[in-house]
């Protein structure tokens, strides 16, 4: 099971289990977040596209650290006019490790489950 999930203007496909780096977010280490505008749902073979988010959606992760990634050179020049500049850009980013994607139909077979045990 994946989700598309939409943050800091862009789109990321986020599983359970797993880490995705994200635009920079608020919040310390080991402080939870939630994405709440989920695009597109995917279990197995069925789906469930938002318009233009999916209702009752939601995934919730677990902030790992926040970090700079790897350098991008930026480097301007005029041809025989003597002119060139350097410069060097670190984006930050957060990662966040995702702990559970949850939606309306799997809370009603979390309630089926537990009433079948009991």
């Amino acid at each position: 099971m994946y989700a598309i999930v939409e943050t800091g203007g862009k789109q990321y496909q986020v599983e359970e289990g797993r880490y995705v780096d994200v635009e920079l977010l608020e919040g310390q280490a080991d402080s939870s977040v939630v994405f709440d505008k989920v695009v597109m749902i995917v279990n197995g073979k069925k789906s469930k596209v938002g318009q233009p988010y999916v209702a009752n959606a939601k995934a919730e992760g677990t902030i790992v650290k926040h970090d700079k990634a790897k350098k991008v050179i930026v480097y301007k020049q005029r041809p025989k006019k003597g002119y060139r500049v350097k410069r060097g850009h670190r984006q930050e980013f957060t990662r966040v490790m995702i702990n559970k994607i949850r939606t309306t139909a799997s809370k009603k077979a979390a309630a089926e489950a537990e009433t079948t045990e009991a």
